[in-house]
């Protein structure tokens, strides 16, 4: 008995050598596109990281500053030469815009044995918004100040205060306490009965805020 022959199979074709390039070219390409697109995400996601970290630290100096102006306390201090100055002084000199005792100064379940009023003073350097404050209130030569960077990239910091008689919309004074009242004087000298303050960044502009004082 003769068997029949397997039927012959059909040549086994594969990928020519063009055709490989071709697609290794495709691949190539495709993904080229995609790690541009992915540079592009991951970039975009760094910008608005640090829009968000921006605009926190903004917030939090505005949130700072309004507390502290709205919290504005009539105590009178002593510096540490022993002169008298006012609860509220601005400017303090050239590098200090504002001076100023304020209430709210937490102190958690009396954990430190002291008040809660805090006398702090506002200052600008190379930029930077720093603000100063003393664990007490009337200082001695050998009580230094402690200082945080409040903000970064300020071109300018201003204070004003409405006058004490109605004089206009625009009639806002940037001196505190008003002529013919020392600074450095005993005699109690009344608070504003609001502060406007203006923070000049080099990214965001002008910041403008008008905080009523809680008397």
């Amino acid at each position: 008995m003769i068997l029949p022959l397997p039927a012959a199979r059909p040549p086994t074709r594969g990928f020519t050598l063009l055709e490989l390039l071709v697609a290794m070219a495709i691949f190539g390409i495709i993904g080229a596109l995609a790690m541009g697109g992915l540079n592009a995400v991951m970039r975009q996601e760094t910008v608005a990281r640090a829009q968000l970290e921006r605009l926190h630290d903004v917030q939090r100096a505005v949130r700072i500053l309004t507390s502290d102006f709205a919290q504005l306390n009539p105590r009178r201090v002593r510096d540490a030469l022993g002169t008298c100055e006012a609860a509220l002084v601005a400017p303090c000199d050239v590098s200090y815009p504002v001076c100023l005792s304020h209430d709210g100064w937490a102190n958690p379940f009396a954990r430190f044995a002291r008040g809660t009023l805090q006398r702090t003073q506002y200052r600008l350097d190379g930029g930077r918004l720093i603000r100063e404050y003393w664990r007490v209130m009337d200082r001695t030569l050998a009580n230094e100040p402690r200082s945080e960077v409040l903000l970064d990239q300020v071109e300018s910091f201003e204070v004003s205060f409405p006058p004490a008689a109605p004089q206009g919309a625009d009639a806002w004074v940037t001196q505190w306490p008003a002529l013919g009242q020392g600074k450095n004087s005993c005699e109690s000298a009344a608070l504003p009965r609001a502060v406007r303050f203006l923070l000049k960044l080099r990214d965001w502009g002008t910041i403008e805020r008008v905080v009523e004082v809680v008397q």
